[in-house]
């Protein structure tokens, strides 16, 4: 039995990826930041097999204690502080977390390694927003990276870190650039999941309109479920490499308020979506689009659910979602 380790276990990715991997037969081991973590009685109720560990990327003793505990023989590091629009709020401790973290879990990776003898193998969460401005069209693996947000350029910093690794110390560490990826257990804070449960709520009559920022930027949409079958078989492969997973295709925040709205029968939302300037990014980031023909060829990976079947799967679970919440209220006689 493989036994993984996995940072950011409570994150969508990280659910996503622990399923897949007790599904193969893995023992899995997640590392949750405190011991009053919110998320984990979410966690224990989604997926009870799933071994809890406390710790703190920030500290690299705790990350040795996770080794110690889990001796596995996959590490996937998915833990990093992810709201791009809050980076620039908390640009120190963004960097701290989302770059510094990932030295930190290198670190850890390769001590373990030294001290066991085992090879464990180390899969690093990069990300298409360190294309920034782009400066080729698709992005590929050696498309020169322009980040526009304090996240993007910690993604940088860990993403060469896992690169000077692999070569400095010969760790079997790979990189998955992936492009946007949603679903229903997205965040609130992100674009497709505030869409997803406002037009649900809307469609409910809990609400009139939504507030957002710019509806012309484009963005490649996949379904994290898909995504994070990627980083197992980045991990299975004899080389250690990067790899860019997409879609192929782009789409513009008003696509996506096309399909959300059109699922719940509403063909025109103009008067439903108010454009606020407090959700424009200081420096946008306009058109992204991943060329995948490496994941595709190498990897033997292809992304198999639609835009539109994504989305459509948002509102639906989000309808379910607030009518469950109706119904709680009007039972507790509110």
């Amino acid at each position: 039995m493989k036994r993984a380790l996995i940072t950011g276990v409570t994150g969508q990715d990280g659910l996503y990826l622990a399923e897949l991997l007790l599904e193969k037969g893995y023992e899995v081991y997640g590392l949750v930041r405190g011991q009053n973590n919110p998320k984990i009685p979410m966690l224990r109720r989604i997926l009870p097999d799933v071994h809890i560990l406390t710790g703190d990327i920030l500290d690299l003793s705790s990350l040795m204690r996770a080794f110690a505990a889990s001796r596995p023989d996959e590490v996937y590091n998915l833990g990093a502080i992810s709201y791009v629009a809050y980076s620039w709020e908390n640009a120190r401790l963004t960097t701290d977390v989302t770059g510094g973290g990932v030295l930190n879990i290198l670190e850890a990776t390769r001590l373990y390694r030294d001290s066991s003898g085992t090879e464990p193998r180390f899969y690093q969460a990069s990300s298409s927003e360190m294309f920034g401005k782009v400066q080729e069209t698709p992005q590929r693996e050696s498309t020169l990276l322009w980040p526009r947000s304090p996240y993007g350029v910690a993604k940088v910093y860990g993403h060469y870190m896992t690169i000077n690794y692999r070569e400095s110390y010969d760790l079997h560490a790979s990189s998955g650039i992936l492009f946007n990826h949603e679903s229903p257990r997205r965040g609130p804070e992100f674009v497709t999941r505030k869409v997803s449960t406002a037009v649900a709520r809307i469609a409910l009559g809990l609400q009139d309109s939504v507030a957002l920022g710019n509806l012309d930027a484009k963005r490649d949409w996949g379904f994290a479920g898909d995504y994070v079958e990627a980083m197992w078989l980045m991990l299975q492969q004899d080389k250690a490499d990067d790899y860019v997973i997409s879609t192929g295709e782009t789409h513009t925040i008003r696509e996506l308020l096309d399909v959300a709205f059109g699922a719940v029968g509403i063909d025109d939302w103009s008067s439903r979506v108010k454009v606020d300037e407090r959700f424009m990014r200081p420096a946008e980031v306009d058109l992204l689009i991943g060329d995948s023909s490496k994941a595709h060829e190498v990897l033997g990976w292809k992304p198999r659910v639609s835009f539109e079947e994504l989305v459509t799967m948002m509102v639906e679970s989000d309808l379910v979602e607030q009518k469950a919440r109706i119904d709680g209220r009007n039972r507790d006689g509110h």
